[in-house]
């Protein structure tokens, strides 16, 4: 008997705010509409707090609740899962607000929705660095913040998802070999050392640097006679300095043994 009144009082509630819903939505008074977004947000009711908002800033336009309105409109979005739409409020509102009440939570959450929403390395990555740039820029506007340490930690992060991905194309061309008589060696290494370049503190550095290391050991294998000497030393030379910036690497006991080959080549 009590289950069966708690579920008939649940359904009483949902038509009651279903109800509310529809009133509001009807209604041109701003102030009707902020205050039912408010407790729709704390219900969690983000979809329905997002309509009832839309259009509410520009109506308090010039007052503190033109602030909280657009604030709380990108806050619904966020919460909803819905990063381009909160991205552009929250960005919408630093624009206009640069030194507004809700600016330095603005900023966060656009670049944070946006890591969020980073897409995986195969995928395109304009989206992640979309997520770098807006996370730099709440750095640089709010060294001291709060928040400070996720920011970084998610940049490190996003920056490592592009070294990845960087990592797979350095991987493809070093598995295409001399296809089409191209070279591609020497491409995987391009493509590596530019990663390296622009994420030195990768955790995939170690990764791109052994990825050089086999290039230039299979190019050096697939040369011409005359230019294989030459080769085999630059085998060498990476040897050394794969080995100097990863003394113990698990990977130790293969670059060893290219060592050992390349130097059969190369008279000292």
């Amino acid at each position: 008997m009590l289950k069966r009144l708690f579920v008939i009082l649940i359904a009483a509630l949902s038509l009651a705010s279903c109800g509310e819903y529809q009133r509001v939505l009807k209604s041109n008074d701003p102030e009707v509409r902020l205050d039912f977004a408010r407790r729709a947000y704390e219900q969690q009711r983000y979809t329905q707090a997002a309509t009832a908002l839309e259009g509410v800033a520009a109506i308090f336009k010039g007052s503190e609740k033109a602030e909280e309105s657009l604030y709380l409109l990108g806050l619904c979005y966020f919460d909803n899962k819905d990063y381009d739409n909160s991205a552009e409020t929250f960005r919408k509102y630093y624009t206009h607000y640069p030194k507004g009440k809700y600016a330095e939570m603005a900023r966060f959450y656009t670049g944070y929705g946006y890591y969020l929403d980073s897409p995986e390395p195969q995928l395109d990555q304009t989206g992640t660095i979309r997520a770098i740039e807006e996370l730099q820029s709440f750095l640089d506007y709010y060294p001291r913040s709060d928040r400070v340490s996720v920011a970084q930690n998610a940049i490190f992060e996003l920056q490592d998802k592009l070294t990845l991905k960087q990592l797979e194309n350095a991987q493809l061309y070093y598995n295409l070999g001399t296809y089409l008589d191209d070279n591609n060696y020497e491409s995987a290494v391009i493509v590596a050392r530019n990663a390296i370049k622009d994420y030195p503190y990768s955790k995939y550095k170690e990764d791109l640097e052994l990825l050089i290391l086999k290039a230039r050991y299979q190019e050096a294998r697939e040369s011409v006679p005359e230019k294989r000497a030459d080769r085999y030393r630059e085998v060498i030379d990476e040897y050394y300095s794969f080995i100097n910036n990863y003394p113990d690497s698990p990977n130790r006991d293969e670059a060893d043994n290219i060592l050992k080959i390349a130097r059969r080549y190369v008279k000292d």
